[in-house]
């Protein structure tokens, strides 16, 4: 009886060795995706060197300016915009020298003529501190990391340049958290170019965004992927409850354009609605962002933004680059915008007291970890195509071959079309086609995503049909 049993129980742990389906191998090779591609040693030890406490050493000094409105003082050393941005550059410049001077570091400058908050032509300045990559092949792909240094009481007056505005939350957080990525990162090296970058101008506009992003598209930069960090500072909701384990990720889908454009067009006649580069980009970041810090969620939210609101993503997205927004999950408008006072026993005012530096911590966590997963991986695979010569219950991917030298080949990920994120993965090798059987493009959507020797990974892409989609019929 006992041998019995022994044969029954050895037949069931071995058939589905013997007996793999489709369905099984896929499941595995997920597994391994997601947990049997080890994590990254270098990004492990970046995350544990980012500090909470330097974060909030940043922050306070920033609101110790007073204010940083766009249009407030530059000749001080110790009050108005021009104090703080002198001394952003200072801490980049101080990280270039503790790096080996590997941080080029420098101001952005640009006349803004008169708009709506520029009553008066005014001198902007961005601070850009640049990591080049250090692979030939890959340091002309450039990944933006942006938060913006002016602050506003808008609520009361947006041209308002003299009253105190100490924007501890809005947006001393998002550049406390770019400097704090710059001081840790740039003691490492990346095969793609990381940018780490301040901006001035955004209450008025977007304006230093987007007069940097205009440059990138003139001189036909790479700009891969743009992640801007605004109003990543608190924890604490309007209503009081706390929330410090998740932080919110704006990624459009279709981009509200007047005209579409053919490739576009195939691709919404496709079903890739979903798919776009930006809803990947925002995929991507989740699925690295919750891999490595642990116990924080990323949650997705397919909008550009806030409703009908806007952010220095904003500027890149027009421009034609994928980018996308990271925001605390509960923002509490008393303290954002807000001149500093107290009514009916409720203090107003962007106020450092009001921030939550471990959570902002994680959140920057969060942005290192897509950042080095992203300049340490390949380039998303080119040409990504779908075979549709023949009707058939096997899907059929090709692609251009990468030109990494330490690429170590390609994996298909792919899910069911109601499902948000990828499902299923196999690893494919150093290969430009491969079939998946017994999965039908009519009922998965499917992506391929590049692997180096370390096992970094790229975006997905989502394909093209290899030719053009079929008249409706049969």
């Amino acid at each position: 009886m006992q041998k019995v049993l022994a044969l029954v129980l050895a037949s069931i742990l071995l058939y589905p060795l013997s007996q793999p389906n489709a369905q099984t191998k896929s499941s595995r090779a997920s597994a391994k995706s997601k947990s049997g591609h080890a994590l990254n040693p270098q990004i492990q030890k970046i995350l544990r060197e980012i500090s909470a406490a330097n974060i909030e050493a940043t922050i306070r000094k920033l609101v110790g300016f007073g204010t940083r409105h766009t249009l407030s003082e530059t000749e001080s050393d110790s009050r108005g915009i021009g104090a703080a941005r002198r001394w952003i550059k200072s801490e980049f410049d101080r990280y270039s020298r503790e790096s080996g001077g590997r941080l080029q570091v420098e101001f952005d400058e640009f006349t803004q003529q008169p708009v709506q908050r520029v009553p008066k032509p005014a001198q902007l300045v961005n601070v850009v501190a640049t990591l080049p990559g250090s692979q030939a092949e890959s340091k002309d792909r450039i990944y933006v990391v942006s938060g913006h240094y002016d602050s506003c009481v808008c609520a009361q007056d947006a041209l308002d340049a003299t009253s105190d505005a100490p924007g501890a939350n809005d947006d001393a957080s998002g550049t406390a958290a770019v400097m704090e990525m710059a001081r840790v990162m740039s003691k490492y090296k990346f095969d793609a170019t990381l940018v780490f970058m301040t901006v001035a101008g955004e209450e008025q506009g977007l304006l230093g965004a987007a007069h940097w992003a205009e440059m990138a598209k003139k001189k036909n930069l790479n700009v891969a992927a743009m992640i801007t960090n605004d109003i990543i500072g608190s924890s604490h909701a309007e209503d009081g409850h706390i929330d410090n384990t998740h932080v919110r990720l704006f990624a459009e889908g279709v981009p509200p354009e007047k005209e579409i454009s053919p490739e576009l067009r195939t691709l919404l006649q496709t079903g890739g609605e979903n798919d776009l580069p930006v809803r990947q980009l925002g995929r991507y970041i989740k699925e690295a962002g919750e891999r490595y810090v642990s116990g924080f969620n990323v949650t997705l939210v397919y909008r550009k933004d806030r409703y009908l609101r806007g952010g220095d993503h904003s500027a890149f997205l027009d421009r034609g680059f994928s980018a996308v927004r990271m925001t605390e999950p509960n923002e509490n408008y008393k303290h954002q915008h807000q001149k500093i006072r107290v009514e009916n026993g409720i203090k107003y005012g962007d106020l450092p007291e009001f921030d939550d530096f471990s959570y902002i911590a994680q959140v920057a966590r969060v942005n290192a970890t897509a950042l080095a997963s992203l300049a340490l991986a390949p380039a998303a695979p080119s040409n990504v195509q779908i075979e549709t010569v023949k009707l058939e219950n096997n899907t059929t991917l090709k692609w251009d071959a990468n030109k990494e030298p330490d690429l170590a080949g390609y994996q298909i990920v792919w899910r069911e079309t109601t499902a948000p994120f990828w499902q299923h993965t196999q690893d494919v090798g150093n290969v430009t086609s491969y079939t998946v059987k017994n999965f039908s493009k009519d009922n998965y959507i499917f992506g391929v995503q590049a692997i180096d020797r370390d096992g970094n990974v790229s975006v997905a892409v989502y394909p093209k049909p290899s030719r053009p989609p079929r008249r409706p019929g049969g």
